[in-house]
């Protein structure tokens, strides 16, 4: 077999099937760019989702005209010049592959200056220069990228509709202007302002336009340093949430960044604070030295690597637990937008991003982009709270809402100074009676207060019995009757390679025939009644992590105790026994949500109350 070199042509196409994967591709590069030549503002332009054109925009430093040529040649870069660049990069693009990749998929005009001279305009196609000529001396450089893959014809089957494509092009510009707040953005599709910042620096503003206003309220600043990592950023309260983990914005030196570890990390501080399965809403900006952390891991840069992981993880789980362990976190009973979901169902067609059917409207305005982090990518709930900030207009335009943007900041000021002593984290509460045998209705001179009576005394009993167990020794109880285990064959791998980890945790596993196991003892702090299923769990963390974390395990266990046996629903309850269940709730370390994430106690204030009832207008 004959080996020869490819020819740039068919090699700068290759490289554009990694870097340029849909219009949003070529917005983030341009933009990354834009963002390395020290812009201040930024503009986008998009024709049917960016498949007509994409048009590019920044007062930057421009390019020479020397260099205009060699900057669209693979590996051209102004950015790393030796190998040790390459660890110590503080820019978003250094590859040099960004403006080769889509000039050789696309018929691309670049008019650029550094305002010194005249602009140089240079007309390119499909990766050959077709015309070069000279313009007004703007400083600053505008690209416009047409007929998006007009050369490679097959790549044109795997986009998707124009509101998902143009979906993902408002993502990225949403997280770009998270990441750089002090930038002015604009977006436009057809002519139509769907999204723009002013550019002042001001993060909670951001949030505030892509997420809407109520939503942002609900932000608490948090803040953290480490001898390796400056960390800062906002975190929504609990009762904020969604259905995935694309409301996670993580920013490293500058750049959005993926990192299953950080996510984990993040949802790890609310552990025991959110429903299963749900997802909290956070912004974090994270500052390190650049030798910390190996960027070129990534064709579109989008995950890195830490060379300090674990410091970094635990820095920002500790820091979520410690912020929100400060806060008095009892939602308001007042109805929200997620109780009129149903009412909205008609309204909503369903488009598939990333393999999931997620709403939009029926007929999309652009202008809605403005109150969404990725207006095609909203849950249901999301839906219906965005639908209300536009219907009242609060956050259509933020260069024409500074009084809103204002109140939101002395709204959080008080949320954000919520710090009390541990003990009066939850008031005292005075019984007044019982609900359907689920819920005690308590009061006190601050309003009315609904107690979810399970969900009270899981906490209660979660946290007694997380400490008895953390502080039982690992003594053995044998058993008379050997449990008996059939594994897979993958899972008997797993066991024979681990039998020193498994044995270190009170663990003998013997063989007794082909991927069959007894196990004749057990630690004694196993939940009675629950051996199996926590043996169980044990290889399947060993098979997940690689390893066994015995306090994840204890904590798990704590739970599984906490919840069978506590009081169920249909179950009523004397006057003295709610008493001592409002009462042991507030010695609770964390008496606001079950060990499951749920909340506790609801609240009316006396305003609230008489708001409902029309007292007050």
């Amino acid at each position: 077999m004959q080996i020869i070199q490819l020819p740039d042509y068919l090699a700068n196409k290759i490289a554009a099937g990694e870097v340029v994967e849909r219009p949003a591709s070529v917005v983030k590069e341009l933009v990354e760019n834009c963002v390395d030549a020290n812009s201040t503002w930024i503009k986008v332009e998009v024709e049917e989702a960016g498949l007509q054109t994409i048009k590019v925009t920044d007062d930057g430093n421009g390019i020479q005209r020397d260099d205009i040529k060699r900057a669209f040649l693979r590996h051209a870069t102004s950015k790393i010049k030796n190998e040790n660049d390459l660890f110590h990069v503080r820019t978003l693009g250094f590859r040099g592959e960004a403006l080769a990749s889509i000039a050789a998929v696309s018929r691309l005009k670049i008019k650029t200056s550094t305002g010194n001279e005249a602009s140089t305009v240079l007309h390119i196609e499909g990766g050959n220069v077709i015309n070069e000529e000279k313009s007004d001396a703007r400083k600053g450089t505008e690209i416009v990228v047409s007929d998006l893959f007009f050369n490679t014809p097959a790549r044109l089957k795997y986009l998707k509709t124009i509101h998902t494509e143009l979906g993902h092009i408002t993502d990225i510009l949403n997280r770009m202007a998270l990441s750089h707040p002090h930038i002015r953005f604009e977006l436009m599709h057809n002519s139509k302002m769907i999204f723009r910042t002013t550019g002042q620096g001001d993060l909670r503003q951001i949030a505030a336009n892509i997420y809407g206003m109520s939503v942002a309220k609900q932000f608490i600043s948090v803040k953290t340093k480490t001898m390796d990592y400056n960390i800062h950023g906002y975190i929504a309260k609990p009762e904020v949430y969604r259905s995935s983990r694309n409301y996670m914005t993580t920013v490293v030196n500058g750049r959005v960044i993926r990192s299953v570890g950080l996510a984990r990390a993040i949802t790890n501080g609310y552990h025991t604070f959110l429903p299963i399965g749900k997802q909290p809403i956070v912004i974090l900006n994270i500052e390190m030295d650049p030798i910390l952390i190996d960027v070129n891991v990534h064709p579109t840069k989008l995950e890195v690597r830490f060379s300090k992981e674990k410091e970094l993880f635990t820095a920002i789980e500790q820091m979520i637990k410690d912020s929100l362990h400060k806060l008095t976190l009892i939602p308001s009973g007042k109805p929200s937008f997620k109780e009129k979901e149903q009412s909205v169902q008609h309204t909503m067609d369903f488009n598939i991003i990333n393999d999931e059917e997620v709403p939009i409207r029926e007929e999309p305005n652009e202008q809605y982009s403005n109150n969404s982090f990725n207006e095609l990518k909203m849950d249901k709930n999301s839906y219906e709270q965005n639908e209300k900030i536009l219907n009242d207009k609060k956050v259509d335009d933020p260069l024409e809402n500074e009084e809103n943007i204002n109140a939101l900041q002395h709204e959080t000021t008080s949320m954000e100074d919520a710090i009390v002593d541990t003990k009066e984290r939850v008031p005292i509460m005075y019984p007044i009676g019982q609900h359907h045998g689920t819920y005690i209705i308590a009061q006190n001179e601050e309003g009315l207060f609904i107690v979810d009576q399970h969900a009270a005394q899981e906490r209660i009993k979660y946290e007694f019995y997380k400490d008895k167990i953390g502080d039982v020794e690992s003594e053995l109880q044998n058993l008379l009757v050997p449990l008996t285990f059939e594994f897979t064959h993958q899972e008997s791998l797993y066991i024979e390679q681990h039998q020193r980890d498994l044995k270190a945790v009170g663990l003998f596993f013997e063989n007794f025939g082909q991927n069959t196991y007894i196990v004749r003892a057990h630690p004694t702090w196993f939940p009675k009644g629950c051996e199996s299923e926590v043996i169980r769990d044990i290889v399947d963390q060993l098979i997940k992590e690689q390893q066994i974390n015995i306090h994840k395990l204890r904590e798990e266990t704590a739970i599984l105790m906490s919840c069978k046996k506590s009081i169920k629903a249909n179950h009523y309850l004397t006057t003295q026994d709610m008493q001592r269940l409002l009462d042991d709730l507030r010695t609770c370390e964390e008496p606001f949500t079950c060990p499951h994430g749920r909340p506790i106690i609801i609240k009316f204030t006396k305003y609230e109350m008489e708001k409902m009832f029309k007292r007050v207008m």
